[in-house]
């Protein structure tokens, strides 16, 4: 006899991301969830967007770590409302977090929540969170390799982010090749190309997430 245990956890965790969600549409909130391995440069990318969208959109940020609050006390440096979650050695979010973090959260006031999930290319794939888009980061030094490796994050994404691509120059990244394993996978998504340490390429993926959110907040 096989148990499989995914299965009870899966389908509480989508109940409560469906609630999730139907909250989020009461308020007319869009929520962006941020998935990417560690140092691939999401919070670098979201203080980026703060600064490019905070004059279209109230914006908000869940910041989801194993431990401390480093990237929260960013955020909040920046002028903009987060909520840290730490998740005490669990390798994602849940749904159940989001739902705790979207309760401190004064929805009223939002237009945009965006969510850093915790560092993983494999785990937080699994977990709806109740968001309206998942976008998935990979940076250049990471290699051109990874679609390969992990298909699962690429295939769940709405949107990729190929970042640090002012280092392509030093790392041996194929960037044709990247995009044909990401299209073999994904063939809808968007791949987005840019530097959120120069800010290179931003105004593509600013366009792309405020028409995204535009769609909900309007």
């Amino acid at each position: 006899m096989e148990i499989k245990l995914d299965e009870p956890i899966l389908g509480y965790n989508n109940r409560l991301a469906e609630r999730n969600r139907a909250l989020l549409a009461e308020h007319q909130v869009f929520m962006l969830n941020v998935m990417a391995s560690p140092g691939a440069g999401k919070t670098s990318l979201i203080l980026a967007t703060i600064e490019a969208l905070r004059q279209q959109f109230a914006l908000a940020v869940i910041e989801g770590d194993i431990a401390s609050d480093v990237d929260a006390q960013k955020i909040k440096a920046a002028g903009i409302p987060a909520v840290q979650i730490n998740t005490g050695g669990a390798c994602h979010l849940e749904a159940a977090m989001i739902e705790r973090a979207l309760a401190a959260l004064d929805l009223k006031a939002l237009d945009l929540v965006i969510v850093e999930n915790v560092g993983n290319l494999v785990c937080p794939t699994d977990f709806d969170l109740g968001e309206n888009a998942r976008v998935m980061i990979l940076s250049v030094p990471e290699g051109d390799d990874k679609p390969l490796k992990y298909p699962g994050i690429f295939e769940a994404a709405q949107a990729i982010v190929l970042n640090k691509v002012d280092t392509l120059p030093v790392f041996d990244f194929d960037s044709d090749r990247f995009a044909a394993s990401v299209r073999a996978l994904n063939p809808n998504a968007p791949i987005l190309s840019l530097s959120s340490k120069t800010l290179e390429g931003l105004d593509g993926w600013v366009s792309w997430l405020a028409k995204q959110a535009t769609c909900v907040v309007a």
